[in-house]
């Protein structure tokens, strides 16, 4: 890898640049990367409501029986035996005044607990992957929010990420589609953390994760510092 002698240390990390098919410039999407993870909400004028949409492969073909290895023919017959792979969106929020909640379809939790108009929710509960699931976050008073950790959970099927290929998409009120590829994987881990939106009460951002976790959401919250206490739900 080249080293960019311009770069002094502290340097901000830059913005990723809007990118299209062959590496040309795209005015409908920004994708973060590990080398450009972080993007400003606030500068792109996006501060409204955000839709994040979960979309992936339910049903991933087989690899063909004669390769493979062992490993990968027990993990492709799982597969099929269980009927494919059931990814759930959902969400750790934190919020200004010391709320704290997770916002999924386990347990039937598709709003946060706030009074009133929900400041994080879903939509429903998709166990094709026909469609994905989305996510809404209101963003139009900053200030009300401290951080919402978008995740990705394995419910049904074997942890084959490489296989589900999931993608978000955040589309803000305004501005281009931020885009999160799951394109790193770990199959011993059944839940991931996404994404990460930051808000310091001014400025609101969106950090890129793809930070796999081996547990539930448990062990989601003590990655990543929430301190909730947990009970086992269901669909």
């Amino acid at each position: 890898m080249p080293i960019d002698y311009s770069k002094r240390p502290g340097d901000p990390t830059p913005e990723p640049e809007p990118t299209g098919p062959g590496g040309g410039l795209s005015l409908s999407k920004v994708t973060l990367t590990k080398a450009a993870p972080k993007v400003s909400l606030t500068k792109r004028g996006g501060t409204g409501r955000l839709t994040v949409h979960l979309a992936w492969n339910a049903r991933p073909a087989a690899a063909p029986a004669g390769g493979g290895g062992f490993l990968s023919k027990l993990r492709n017959a799982a597969v099929g035996s269980a009927g494919g792979i059931d990814l759930d969106l959902g969400a750790l929020y934190e919020f200004s005044d010391g709320s704290k909640g997770v916002v999924q379809a386990l347990g039937n939790a598709f709003r946060d607990r706030s009074a009133g108009d929900p400041l994080v929710w879903l939509d429903g509960d998709d166990r094709t992957g026909g469609g994905g699931e989305t996510l809404y976050v209101d963003l139009r008073d900053p200030a009300r929010i401290k951080r919402v950790l978008v995740f990705a959970f394995i419910y049904e099927g074997v942890p084959n990420w490489a296989a589900a290929d999931g993608v978000v998409t955040l589309t803000p009120s305004a501005g281009q589609e931020i885009e999160v590829r799951l394109d790193e994987h770990d199959d011993r881990s059944p839940m991931c953390a996404i994404a990460q939106i930051v808000s310091d009460g001014r400025e609101v951002t969106v950090q890129r994760e793809v930070r796999y976790v081996q547990g539930g959401q448990q062990q989601l919250d003590e990655a990543f510092g929430w301190g909730m206490r947990w009970r086992t739900g269901r669909k």
